[in-house]
């Protein structure tokens, strides 16, 4: 994982190293690829996994991606596929385009597959975990998962930080002249609002089961599945 939470990595190679070797099967690649959905084993037992890919949007959900997240549910609850969430997504991708895709009819129908899902689900928040959408992918409700941990860099909040710093304090920024003034300004408020979304504090009033350390992710599912 990169140290700076600006930058991307491959969402593959850390499905790689937490299930067994070689044991993942992707589903729908070209398709909704900010969502990753396929079948992986731990220790010989089959899970669905369902995970962000920070690579393309930003690991925003789309309406292509929130649809393939929807069929991935509604595929593992038919078939009694417990589920493992990997969690890094700003929310919903909004705007006249998504608007345009019929965003809000696809994304209510991932918030009621994902609601209906009735086995085991395990959610692992690795990094960004913002809005309504980090809720779809995980059950629709951060009760739902059966067991839910976040590392140390999950961060959390109703929209993404940098949004919610351009509404929160508009008139202050705006009421800044000088750019350069004006933007050290919106970068310490975008820290002041991180450091208070991280993990640690998030998992004292939110529904975390746990903030645990990266390393030991494999083991821990292995705990909870037994």
């Amino acid at each position: 994982m990169p140290d700076d939470r600006r930058y991307t990595y491959e969402i593959r190679d850390l499905i790689e190293i937490l299930f067994d070797k070689l044991s993942f099967i992707e589903l729908k690649r070209s398709y909704g690829q900010s969502i990753v959905t396929g079948f992986a084993r731990i220790e010989g037992k089959t899970f669905g996994v369902l995970a962000s890919d920070c690579k393309f949007l930003g690991g925003a959900i789309d309406s292509e991606a929130a649809d393939k997240a929807a069929q991935f549910f509604d595929l593992c609850n038919d078939h009694g596929i417990n589920m493992i969430s990997l969690v890094d997504t700003p929310g919903f991708m909004v705007g006249p385009d998504s608007e345009e895709e019929g965003a809000v009819r696809i994304m209510s129908k991932l918030f009621e597959s994902s609601s209906r899902f009735k086995n085991f689900l395990i959610a692992i928040f690795i990094r960004k975990a913002y809005g309504l959408g980090a809720q779809a992918i995980v059950g629709g409700s951060l009760h739902r998962p059966t067991f839910s941990c976040a590392w140390p860099s999950g961060e959390f909040g109703g929209m993404g930080i940098e949004g919610a710093v351009k509404l929160g304090y508009r008139k202050e920024l705006e009421a800044i002249d000088d750019v350069e003034e004006r933007n050290n300004l919106f970068n310490k408020l975008v820290e002041k609002m991180y450091e208070a979304g991280q993990a640690i504090q998030a998992a004292t009033f939110l529904e975390i089961d746990a903030v645990i350390d990266p390393a030991k992710s494999r083991e821990t599912i292995l705990k909870v599945i037994k």
